[in-house]
């Protein structure tokens, strides 16, 4: 049986190929992420899957590689290094409807496949003291944008148009296309 390498540690990412019965190990990345404001996310999120992909791939076995960003008005919004910087990101995006962008890279025999995926995410209208009350329960830390949609942070947000699962760090759709292309063995389970 085949198994997937995944170049990262984030625990969302490991329960979505659980609950999608992906066989996989762990390895952490040794690519380090750069997110300035003002890179073009979809290239930015390319860039990053690849890198990380690349960092732990072996000949002969098939590695994921993932990165996820939120976009609003031409700036990205990458992880928040304080909880200042985290109320910021959250008051940007109150009211707002921002997209979320990831990319995925597929390495294995032959095979070199970066793609991307965007769903829209609208937040409610937040009061002062919801924006506190969140960045104060700490979720936010190492999450693009700030928050976590798959715990306290749905209480941010009104709808979502597209991938739910993108939201939460690994577009499955797009994976599970991506796999029955180029390596259809790792679904035999």
């Amino acid at each position: 049986m085949s198994e997937l390498v995944l170049a990262s540690t984030s625990p969302q990412r490991r329960a979505i190929l659980e609950q999608l019965r992906i066989p996989f190990s762990v390895v952490a990345p040794s690519y380090v992420e750069h997110d300035p404001p003002d890179a073009d996310p979809v290239e930015l999120v390319r860039a990053h899957a690849l890198g990380k992909a690349r960092s732990v791939h072996r000949n002969g076995t098939w590695t994921l590689g993932v990165d996820t960003t939120v976009h609003l008005h031409g700036r990205v919004y990458g992880k928040a290094g304080t909880s200042v910087e985290a109320a910021t990101m959250i008051h940007a995006l109150a009211g707002q409807t921002h997209d979320v962008v990831s990319g995925i890279c597929l390495l294995g025999p032959g095979v070199e496949r970066v793609e991307v995926a965007t769903t829209g995410v609208t937040f409610r209208v937040l009061s002062e003291r919801a924006i506190a009350d969140y960045v104060a329960a700490g979720e936010w830390n190492g999450r693009a944008g700030a928050y976590a949609i798959q715990g306290l942070g749905a209480r941010l947000v009104e709808s979502v148009a597209g991938d739910y699962l993108n939201v939460v760090g690994l577009p499955a759709a797009l994976l599970l296309d991506t796999l029955e292309h180029d390596a259809p063995a790792l679904l035999a389970s």
